[in-house]
């Protein structure tokens, strides 16, 4: 417990930095997809008459992008597979949610798209952490450039 609780504050130790990647992406992954792009995907019918359309694709289209981040693209950093590739949509889909969708509402209304647009930002910076898809494939890669 001891050695445990030393290692805390060293931020050198990668293992703590990557298992707190592996949090920040299961959680914040996990509840995008299944509370707000499963049911996109699930209704789409019901959300394709009135979803907005703030760059004039179409609301269809534009549901379909906001299904395609918040769903099949959480779905990926939940694995840490693809994760930087994979974040670009999800943080262009909070910057309009942000920025466009709710502009003129009140900042309790702005507060969920601007907490998962951090999270994506620190996830983009920091990469997957090495308790990821990402990072196995980038060990196996250090293993052949040494051999």
């Amino acid at each position: 417990m001891k050695n445990f609780l030393s290692r805390i504050g060293k931020t050198t130790d990668e293992r703590f930095s990557s298992f707190g990647l592996l949090i920040l992406r299961v959680g914040f992954g996990t509840v995008m997809a299944f509370n707000h792009g499963l049911s996109k995907l699930t209704n789409y019918s019901v959300y394709a008459a009135q979803f907005a359309d703030p760059y004039g694709l179409g609301p269809g289209l534009s549901l379909s992008l906001s299904i395609f981040a918040e769903f099949f693209c959480s779905i990926l950093i939940i694995f840490g597979a693809f994760t930087r590739l994979a974040l670009i949509p999800l943080i262009i889909n909070m910057l309009t949610a942000l920025l466009i969708i709710h502009a003129d509402d009140p900042f309790a209304k702005k507060e969920l798209a601007l907490l998962y647009l951090i999270s994506y930002l620190t996830l983009f910076f920091a990469g997957a952490g090495k308790y990821s898809v990402d990072g196995a494939i980038n060990r196996t890669n250090k293993k052949q450039i040494v051999l």
